[in-house]
């Protein structure tokens, strides 16, 4: 059955995150401000969701010997000119622009002190203070080049999969909130996705940032499901590929209801289904 690869040392897999960071980016995020807190950018719950999720990645590999490299990672910027975000150029695999988890886990930009909430024992919460590694920060300039960060994401993935044919396939995870300024990205994204390894096609999914009120539409499986004259929707779900049983697994335990023609889309996303939705696009299969 394809997309069942295990995945090792040996035979890893590959996370590469596209953000856009156009000058819309800086609009505050919908989600926060319905619920009455000062807004943050979209811009920053994007980076901050991001690294959390870097983070996570890392304590997925972590043994007791350190991290290992079941995972390889990038992450392109496309705003004012796409750029990767986290590159130490030493450790880049192969050519390939995406960096070994290990290498990730050992060059943060810096640490950050940070408070969160944690359960104080006696059916409460008390404040916590935690150090938390950051990889990049949040932007937000000029247009939205996505068929350039496309079209680069597709030269890694090329790349990568030409070194790991039997790995299960690389998982580009694309972050937005508008419409591409620079072309049609549909046969950009049809590029990217028809690069395979013997496990299956690359995966592409898609994510529209909130900055409004409109009903959020998470994991659909018909066009039907979208709303009318938003063309950028339609785009992004025909870009999105469906999901494969080991992801559709993981969004059945978040509550969602799938089916084999479920794509791997939302439109107008808040924060927590932001956060959902790539901890399901990063649980591909077991790790060995």
């Amino acid at each position: 059955m394809a997309y069942s690869a295990e995945i090792s040392r040996q035979q890893p897999t590959a996370f590469l995150f596209l953000l856009d960071q156009s000058a819309s980016m800086q609009d505050a995020f919908g989600g926060a401000e319905q619920k009455g807190d000062a807004a943050p950018s979209k811009a920053r719950v994007l980076a901050d969701t991001v690294n959390k999720l870097l983070q996570n990645l890392v304590l997925r590999c972590a043994k007791e010997e350190g991290v290992r490299d079941y995972f390889h990672v990038g992450v392109l910027g496309y705003g004012d000119r796409v750029q990767p975000l986290v590159t130490p150029a030493e450790s880049l695999d192969s050519g390939t622009g995406l960096v070994p988890i290990s290498h990730l886990a050992e060059r943060p930009k810096r640490m950050e002190e940070r408070v969160q909430r944690v359960d104080d024992g006696d059916g409460g919460t008390r404040e916590q203070r935690v150090k938390s590694p950051v990889w990049f920060d949040p932007h937000a300039k000029n247009g939205t080049p996505m068929c350039q960060a496309l079209d680069l994401a597709t030269q890694h993935v090329r790349d990568w999969i030409d070194r790991h044919t039997g790995s299960f396939p690389p998982v580009v995870m694309n972050v937005t909130d508008g419409e591409a300024t620079d072309g049609d990205p549909l046969r950009y994204a049809q590029k990217l996705r028809s690069y395979a390894t013997d496990d299956g096609e690359t995966l592409l999914f898609n994510v529209h940032l909130s900055e409004s009120e409109a009903p959020a539409v998470e994991l659909p499986t018909h066009r039907d499901e979208l709303p009318r004259n938003a063309k950028y929707a339609d785009d992004l779900f025909e870009m999105s590929s469906t999901l494969p049983f080991t992801m559709r697994s993981a969004a059945e335990n978040e509550g969602y209801t799938v089916d084999l023609d479920t794509r791997g889309f939302m439109f107008n996303a808040d924060p927590v289904a932001l956060v959902k939705f790539l901890e399901i696009g990063t649980r591909p299969s077991n790790l060995r």
